[in-house]
């Protein structure tokens, strides 16, 4: 790996010039990367930048929910790392052999992800809220040869160690005096003499860096296999799309078991010598706003229904706390209703930036570009190199006039573009049509260009021959003063064959009744149409989610068909 450049300053000024003059070569050129080297993420993300003379910057602000807190240097993400990999190394662990992740939001997650890069084993990060049975189907699949682990998580691991004898090693990075048992060592970062000097393994573009699971509809969840020249995306898009600056002090909420806290949480901002913060702790709208004033939060990436959570406390507990560093906002996970588009104006007096990228694209792909006019509710345009289309759902071919849905598809090439599911190459290959990469999502793209979101291609509703997006169902029922969250599905219908069924919750201070029924369906039959119109609305406590945030329709769907729901692992419990 050669030594890199200080990275060049952009010249082009708007999304047209970069779109224009655009070549993935700018990212390899600020990285210091020649095609045809060796490149690996985990030293780009430590290394790399101490010889660029940030050793001694500030890396990570880490905090949990009890008010600990540590702070590392990049000097400190590059020794730590390379201890993490000495270790691995020394366990026996091979270049391309898969290390599972499986820890809360403490350091040990992030310096591991570099770590185990750096031996040129691939980083298989999961969720920690994981049971034992989802854990076992993705050690499983992958044929995993090592966990890292905390206490508080290793009973799991114990219940179903038996069942995976390629789990040759067992990392408890808190184990302390406790009593270990077969296949199990303790690794702890503090007390583990530090290394200096590790011989990074010499990846190259198209060896395999992380694997990302990915639930479908139905079935097995499916392992999508990245690669190290993803950082070539990554880099970019989060100094693009995300407006990273030297100075800049940056948040993403995503945990890194979802493909947005590796790729936007991990490796985009160091990859750009970014200061990040990150809090080890649940939400709360107080200590989140005292989080970010008390750090002085430039950048701030979060999710829809973090931010529909800030909305439901209003307005009144941001104005108790000093958030004028805040200078950008991005949102990501699902698409980003209107109304909380204009309530962050009202809020933080800024907009948030909707983003559209899923774990198969790696990278963000359709965005509200900085300095681009915010539509309230629309996806953005294309990344410039990302050539987006809405192809007609039975030729696979582009619609080109405005307004007219289809499926959204992306021509495949760009550097963070999955490679392929693990032990699935039928699954892999179903997602592409006519030279396309379906995204398995419907949007209708506008007079200018920009993309608008309909819903996931199984979630439209086909009602009486006319299709409908439960996208914008949702986002109409928002605007009603009483709904807090909604969720719109299919129901069948002897008639029409399906009709519009909405799943609300209520905003404190509201009850269920027959009469607010009535006025919410009318509400949207004025606010859309009458064949939007939901013809029954189910008031409900809470909605069924993924562990990232997003409403997952298809349970709700599949109950009112009476059809199985397939793989639940990813849901959060209530």
């Amino acid at each position: 790996m050669s030594n890199p450049a200080v990275c060049e300053e952009l010249t082009a000024k708007s999304y047209e010039e970069l779109t224009a003059n655009f070549d993935w070569s700018i990212a390899e050129r600020q990285l210091g990367y020649q095609p045809g080297e060796a490149i690996n993420i985990g030293w780009m993300c430590s290394d790399r930048i101490c010889h660029l003379g940030m050793a001694d910057k500030v890396a990570l602000y880490w905090e949990d929910f009890q008010g600990n807190h540590q702070q590392f240097r990049f000097d400190d993400l590059r020794v730590l790392s390379n201890t993490v990999a000495q270790f691995v190394c020394d366990l026996g662990i091979q270049p391309g052999e898969r290390v599972c992740l499986f820890m809360d939001r403490v350091p040990e997650l992030y310096l591991g992800f570099l770590g185990i890069l750096k031996t040129g084993a691939v980083a298989q990060p999961l969720f920690s809220a994981f049971g034992d049975e989802s854990l076992l189907v993705r050690l499983q699949n992958a044929n995993t040869s090592a966990i890292v682990t905390q206490k508080k998580h290793l009973h799991k691991v114990r219940k179903i160690r038996e069942q995976l004898p390629n789990l040759r090693h067992i990392i408890v990075v808190d184990a302390g005096d406790s009593a270990l048992q077969a296949r199990e060592v303790s690794f702890d970062m503090k007390r583990t003499p530090r290394v200096e000097d590790f011989a990074v393994y010499p990846t190259m573009a198209e060896s395999a860096s992380v694997l990302h699971y990915t639930s479908g509809t139905t079935g097995q969840p499916k392992g999508a296999q990245h690669v190290h020249y993803s950082i070539i995306s990554q880099y970019l898009t989060a100094k693009w799309v995300l407006d990273l600056q030297p100075d800049d002090i940056y948040w993403c909420n995503a945990d890194p078991g979802w493909v947005t806290g590796t790729s936007y949480g991990i490796i985009g901002p160091w990859s750009n010598g970014t200061t990040q913060v990150v809090l080890d702790s649940g939400f709360n709208a107080e200590r989140w706003y005292e989080f970010m004033e008390r750090h002085r939060v430039t950048v701030w990436y979060s999710a829809p229904t973090a931010i529909r959570l800030l909305m439901k406390e209003g307005t009144e507990v941001v104005r108790r706390h000093d958030l004028s560093n805040l200078r950008y906002l991005a949102s990501v996970g699902e698409p980003l209703n209107a109304e909380a588009v204009i309530w962050s104006q009202e809020a933080f007096g800024k907009m948030f930036h909707d983003t559209f990228w899923q774990t198969e694209t790696g990278c963000i792909v359709i965005t509200n570009f900085p300095g681009m006019p915010i539509k309230p509710g629309s996806m953005g345009r294309p990344f410039p190199g990302i050539t987006a289309a809405v192809l007609n759902t039975k030729t696979y071919e582009p619609i080109t006039e405005p307004g007219i849905a289809g499926l959204i598809a992306l021509r495949p090439g760009w550097p963070s573009q999955v490679r392929g599911y693990w032990d699935n190459e039928a699954g892999f290959k179903a997602k592409f049509k006519n030279g396309w990469y379906l995204c398995g999502d419907r949007a209708s793209i506008d007079g200018d260009g920009y993309y608008w979101f309909m819903g996931r291609d199984d979630d439209v509703i086909n009602t009486g021959g006319h299709l409908v997006g439960p996208f914008e169902i949702e986002s109409a029922l928002l605007e009603h003063p009483a709904v807090y969250e909604s969720a719109a599905v299919a129901k069948p219908d002897p008639v029409n064959m399906e009709v519009v069924k909405a799943f609300v919750t209520l905003k404190r201070g509201y009850e269920p009744s027959d009469d607010l029924e009535l006025e919410i369906m009318n509400h949207i039959r004025k606010r859309l149409s009458p064949l939007a119109m939901p013809q029954a609305i189910e008031f409900v406590d809470s909605l069924p989610k993924t562990r990232s945030g997003k409403i997952v329709r298809r349970v709700l769907r599949c109950k009112e068909f009476n059809e199985p729901v397939g793989d639940l692992s990813t849901i959060m419990d209530d």
